[in-house]
């Protein structure tokens, strides 16, 4: 018969076995992760600010013609300036949410180019925690970074237009949605960016898949003679952005098959929910 071991010894192995890392845990070690990688975070803050300048630029170089006469166009309604379009311009949310996509794709496909992948999963073996955790984390950061350029954006450029007299309000129609589109798409290509560094787990690979994905598929997508083509391109990341944030008091024209409001805001929750189940499916099945 093998004797008891003393309540001592047992206290001591108790003591001794590990805890299982809770959820908080995991997102704190995701931030130590992220935030000792200072071009990281560099990245994600300059492209933020070089975002609103663009956004303040295009509106300050308006200011001198925005009063001017207009001459009209045969067949089209009078020329309004559209602070929306200018405002919120396509060329700084590109910025936005090219730098969010490679920083997605960066916090996957970082610890396998570094092998410290093998350190986390021998530490936390639950895969799909550990890939919940860093969905969390990059969400959180880019939601953040994403309203903040788009708020910052908003209220400065119609500061400055409120000396024309043509400057807009939040509570305006179309304003609103137009400013948390323009937040939201960035979390959104963050994700992106996260399921392609987990299927491809490679830094080349990974962004030029985002690149491709984000701005020359569209291309491929665009005029107005196959409609099923057409559709598609309605529902890319970015064009769903951009039909968000058209200003419903401007004319702007959509083409024979436009995309509409709710599609479009479906179109983005649907992009980053199939980006995280992507993510956490193939990081949880695949070998290191």
């Amino acid at each position: 018969m093998t004797p008891l071991a003393p309540s001592g010894a047992r206290q001591f192995e108790r003591a001794a076995e590990p805890e299982a890392a809770g959820f908080t845990d995991l997102l704190a070690a995701e931030w130590i992760k992220m935030r000792s990688l200072r071009s990281t975070y560099w990245v994600l803050v300059l492209s933020a600010v070089v975002a609103i300048a663009i956004n303040v630029n295009a509106v300050h170089s308006d200011l001198p013609y925005i009063d001017q006469p207009h001459p009209p166009i045969p067949g089209e309604p009078p020329y309004v300036y559209d602070p929306l379009f200018h405002g919120l311009n396509g060329i700084a949310s590109s910025v936005m949410t090219l730098a969010a996509a490679s920083f997605g794709a960066i916090t996957v496909f970082g610890e396998y180019a570094t092998g410290m992948i093998r350190t986390t999963f021998a530490a936390v073996p639950d895969r799909r925690a550990v890939i919940t955790a860093k969905v969390v984390l990059v969400a959180a950061v880019t939601l953040l970074l994403g309203a903040v350029v788009s708020v910052a954006s908003f209220f400065t450029v119609n500061a400055m237009l409120a000396s024309r007299h043509v400057g807009l309000s939040i509570h305006d129609p179309g304003c609103l949605r137009a400013v948390t589109a323009y937040a939201l798409v960035v979390p959104v290509c963050a994700l992106i960016g996260m399921a392609f560094g987990a299927v491809l787990r490679h830094a080349t690979a990974s962004i030029v898949a985002v690149v491709g994905m984000l701005f020359i598929l569209p291309l491929l997508f665009g005029g107005d003679r196959y409609r099923a083509l057409k559709e598609i391109g309605n529902h890319l990341p970015l064009a769903a952005q951009g039909r968000l944030a058209l200003n419903p008091d401007s004319y702007t024209s959509l083409g024979a098959h436009p995309g509409t409001v709710t599609g479009s805001w479906i179109a983005l929750g649907a992009w980053a929910l199939v980006s995280v189940i992507v993510a956490v499916t193939v990081v949880r099945r695949r070998d290191v």
